[in-house]
């Protein structure tokens, strides 16, 4: 039955069932509770931290207290101090004869200490004179309270003594019971350090130090600023101290110390400030959850719409092929499944349309065929006859000529004939020089017929060259430049001379000739020529070689150009010999 209503849906609302369902409470329900797992771990990440870093302030307190308290038992041990300070002095010159010899107590303690602000010494001794360090200790500092604060101990030891605006170790330097006068050493701790202790914590609530009976005496906001509940004529019980409604509040004691024994520190977190950042992300799920509701919806229309219309399209061919109408599908390059099934059906639709058209032509496409492939057995006939009936031409001319006599013209019509045989065979890109000088003689032969007696030539080549391959036709170009541009236009007999050799691991080939020569601006005319790949001029056949040999070759081909106007031009051209022939 649920199934039976499932197929009376329309594609768009099964599509937006889905999404709700599938993706969109899903999503809401990951969020909610991500976002309450996060802001329990974070709180308790925070939590600790706060609590590393109260444990981290607690150590440096105790760290320069105890400094303080270590330069305060230095004083108390000192006898040189002991001595100057018992002392009834009668003159004043003997007093600061005394100060000077002790001195140095004080001038390296503060040089030393960059904890401590100020030392200072204050005695009931009549015949002391007040200095910078050591003062007379009068009535009305009686009355202070630190010296009530001392006043409740019968020991030597230092005591802890912090007001609003500072902290000081206090220690008696004398017991009254034994001794004629008293002594007591108040050290007042740097401020300015310990506020930058304060700063450079990771610590970011507010900041108390509590005397031993629970009274908090100093107080710094998370801001900096002090605490302007607690002044010198009040302190705030840990009741009193003002917190937030969700406050996060952290107190660390000094233990196992005999003058901080009782002391704590106490600090104060606002839970709201703490988990600021993870509230924000509660509304930005909120904001998430509205987008995500309604881009997808939006996407979801659109899309169904696209499917729905296409479909509808597809459905009315299909029903028009009923009455043999093969009107194709519009198709605009969709790649979708859509897509896809109306590709199909398109082709489909022809292939139908094909099958009852093809059974008519079928026969006529298969005589075209065979007519082609017996054009094409023709044609491939026709192309072996034509040299082979070029051959026996020329062979029946040479024949003829020599039953006349004319050995020299057979023998030329016999050079013309291996030229034009050779340049149908060669079928590679390299020869061997062998072949390259038999072309070369078959051409040199044709022109000593055309010039008859006014053309000389030789060839002296290196046996062992004779079978190393180079690119065909790679010297002729240069024989055939010297014979028609160098020898033609001379008065009297013309050489030409070939020379093949190696040397150095290169393939030297050499042509001279004595022909007219040429001047230094045509020579350099003729370089720049073969330089320029895109110049076109006459002699083509030598750039066209020049060219091949230099992407053969790269930089290991070297051409070079000598002449003379009269004295006839020399060619010289360097192939590297191949790895296996060096």
């Amino acid at each position: 039955m649920f199934n039976f209503r499932l197929h009376h849906m329309k594609l768009r609302s099964k599509l937006i069932v889905i999404y709700i369902v599938c993706v969109f409470i899903p999503i809401i329900l990951t969020n909610v509770m991500f976002y309450q797992v996060t802001t329990a771990n974070i709180k308790n990440q925070k939590t600790s931290d706060a609590e590393r870093a109260m444990t981290l302030l607690q150590a440096e307190l105790r760290t320069v207290i105890e400094d303080a308290a270590g330069i305060s038992y230095l004083f108390s041990i000192d006898r040189q101090l002991n001595q100057h300070l018992n002392t009834t002095y009668v003159s004043t010159d003997s007093y600061v004869e005394s100060l000077n010899a002790i001195s140095n107590l004080f001038n390296r303690t503060d040089k030393e200490n960059k904890v401590i602000s100020s030392s200072v010494i204050m005695t009931d001794n009549p015949t002391v004179l007040a200095s910078g360090h050591i003062i007379r200790l009068e009535d009305e500092m009686r009355n202070e309270d630190w010296y009530n604060q001392i006043s409740k101990y019968s020991n030597i030891h230092p005591h802890l003594f912090v007001t609003s605006e500072s902290i000081s170790v206090i220690q008696r330097l004398t017991d009254r019971r034994f001794e004629t006068y008293e002594h007591v050493l108040k050290i007042d701790l740097n401020m300015n350090y310990i506020r930058q202790i304060l700063d450079l914590s990771s610590f970011g609530g507010d900041f108390y130090i509590l005397d031993p009976t629970g009274q908090a005496r100093f107080g710094r906001l998370s801001g900096g600023q002090p605490s302007g509940l607690i002044t010198a004529g009040r302190t705030l019980t840990p009741d009193e101290i003002p917190k937030p409604k969700k406050a996060i509040v952290i107190a660390k004691t000094f233990e196992n110390n005999r003058y901080l024994g009782g002391w704590s520190i106490y600090g104060v977190l606002d839970e709201e400030i703490l988990l600021s950042d993870v509230k924000q992300s509660g509304q930005f799920i909120l904001w998430f959850a509205g987008v995500n509701f309604l881009v997808p919806t939006i996407v979801i229309l659109i899309i169904s719409r696209s499917i729905h219309t296409r479909i509808k399209s597809i459905l009315k061919h299909m029903k028009s092929v009923k009455g043999k109408n093969f009107e194709l599908i519009p198709y605009h390059r969709e790649r979708d499944e859509v897509g896809e099934l109306a590709v199909e059906f398109n082709r489909m639709s022809k292939r139908i349309e094909n099958l009852i058209n093809d059974v008519y032509v079928v026969e006529i496409q298969k005589k075209e065929l065979e007519l082609r492939q017996r054009q094409a057995q023709l044609h491939a006939l026709h192309s072996q006859i034509n040299p082979h009936f070029l051959f026996n031409a020329l062979e029946t001319i040479r024949m003829r000529s020599l039953m006349k006599g004319e050995t020299q013209t057979a023998r030329t019509i016999q050079s013309m004939a291996k030229i034009f045989r050779k340049s149908i065979l060669w079928k590679s890109s390299f020869v061997t020089i062998r072949e390259e000088l038999e072309l070369i003689e078959s051409f040199l032969e044709i022109q000593k017929y055309r010039f008859d007696s006014k053309l000389d030539y030789h060839i002296e080549v290196d046996q062992a060259l004779l079978d190393i391959e180079i690119p065909k036709m790679a010297f002729l170009p240069f024989v055939e430049n010297a014979s028609i541009h160098g020898i033609e236009n001379i008065v009297g007999i013309g050489y030409i001379n070939i020379q093949i050799a190696q040397e150095n691991g290169q393939i030297i080939f050499v042509i001279a000739d004595n022909g007219v020569g040429m001047e230094q601006e045509k020579i350099r005319e003729l370089q720049d020529y073969f330089e320029d790949a895109s110049a076109m001029g006459d002699s083509i056949g030598m750039k066209n070689v020049i060219t091949r040999l230099r992407i053969y070759f790269g930089e290991s081909f070297t051409f070079t150009i000598m002449s003379e106007p009269g004295a006839g031009t020399r060619i010289l051209l360097r192939l590297p010999l191949p790895l296996d022939n060096k």
